[in-house]
């Protein structure tokens, strides 16, 4: 039995986004940019899709430039705001702790240049405050960016309240969406988004494909240069085949979100349930305001590698946070910006569900973490000292 549950880091592609890309790779092959009939056939295809996807988060099709994915949207986002921002003479940026390293990177980067950023607590429930982001913005704030759901703890934020905020403060609203689209309704112009981040790979579409979202009036400062592709915004032959797969995942996910919201939260809920029965073991972020197929979780006492390399021997697919910091062996920052103490944080399990997800695997999930969980614990010495008495537990 293989059970998958790490849609955070990827998704299957859906059977109708292969489809609406097969033509694209042997019969429509053509270079949208190419003035002869077989290049247009090409270009009005890429047309059709940067329609599509403008009219499912309720913007306008000029608005919407295809990148290679959500790293790349966020930095060409915040980089072109900041530019903005400097042409006026403001060089301040307001964002959050627990960002995904795509922005907090380019905010380093920034910082260098001259900028200054502040960094919001999110607090422990994992949730940003309207009004800490509306102390935070003074005469010199050029951009907000806050992320729609958390990638590692799956919380959902205020968008739509801190967009109105910095609408009425005339500052620029940039968030990453990666991990909403698909799952949480988006509509830039109710929720007073300027800049949006997506990638089609987080909701059954291809790796490779991404949008931004940049509202009229706010121009890009292109990352890549050499061709007038993307109205001059993105050089670079677009990846047709990847595009059309991502406007035909994206619209089977928005068509079906409500049904899925249901029936996923149901099994997160009942995942969220059972791994709370293990002992000394506790969720990360809000329980309610939260990505439905997100789960994750802390366990005193052990480390989150073993237990991932263990739950692999039984045939289930986790991580224990973000896949762009798979490789590290420091403490998730995000879970060290909720509170969480390094030895905790070390102990993280992030389960996340998609629509294939069945309750007998839930079932299954529960049963095997708390084997492993009770396995690694017998093995160790913190863990005899935490019994013992000479360790006191963190987690109660």
């Amino acid at each position: 039995m293989q059970i998958y549950l790490d849609n955070a880091a990827t998704t299957k592609v859906s059977n109708k986004a292969i489809q609406a890309m097969l033509p694209y790779f042997d019969q429509q092959y053509g270079n949208p940019s190419s003035l002869y009939s077989f290049g247009q056939k090409a270009q009005e295809a890429l047309t059709d899709a940067r329609e599509r996807i403008a009219n499912l988060i309720h913007c306008e099709a000029r608005e919407i430039t295809f990148t290679s994915g959500g790293s790349e949207s966020d930095n060409q986002a915040i980089r072109s705001a900041a530019q903005i921002g400097a042409r006026k003479g403001k060089r301040h940026i307001i964002s959050t702790a627990f960002e995904h390293h795509a922005v907090l990177h380019t905010l380093a980067k920034l910082e260098k240049e001259g900028f200054t950023v502040t960094r919001l607590d999110v607090h422990e429930n994992g949730i940003v405050l309207p009004e800490e982001v509306e102390a935070a913005i003074g005469p010199d704030t050029c951009l907000v960016t806050v992320m729609y759901a958390n990638n590692e703890i799956g919380t959902i934020q205020p968008i739509e309240a801190i967009g109105k905020i910095c609408r009425e403060k005339g500052v620029l609203f940039h968030t990453d969406a990666v991990q909403a689209a698909g799952h949480l309704p988006i509509d830039v112009k109710k929720q007073n988004i300027d800049l949006l981040s997506l990638s089609a790979h987080k909701f059954h579409g291809p790796k490779g494909a991404g949008v931004l979202y940049a509202r009229k009036g706010v121009p890009l400062t292109p990352l890549i240069e050499g061709g007038a592709q993307e109205r001059g915004k993105r050089a670079g032959t677009e990846n047709l085949p990847a595009i059309m797969g991502m406007a035909a995942a994206l619209e089977e996910a928005c068509e079906n979100m409500e049904a899925n919201q249901e029936r996923i939260s149901s099994l997160r809920d009942q995942l969220i349930q059972g791994l709370s029965q293990i002992p000394h073991s506790i969720l990360n972020g809000d329980a309610h305001n939260r990505l439905p197929g997100n789960v994750s979780f802390c366990f005193e006492g052990i480390e989150g590698e073993s237990l991932l390399l263990l739950l692999d021997d039984k045939g289930i697919c986790a991580s224990s946070g973000s896949a762009c910091t798979s490789g590290s062996l420091d403490p998730s920052h995000v879970l060290l910006a909720i509170g969480r103490p390094h030895e905790i944080a070390h102990g993280s399990l992030r389960l996340t569900l998609s629509e294939e997800t069945t309750e007998e695997e839930i079932q299954y999930t529960i049963n095997a973490v708390a084997q492993v969980v009770s396995y690694l614990r017998g093995m160790s010495p913190v863990w005899r000292d935490l019994e013992n008495g000479k360790l006191q537990f963190v987690i109660q």
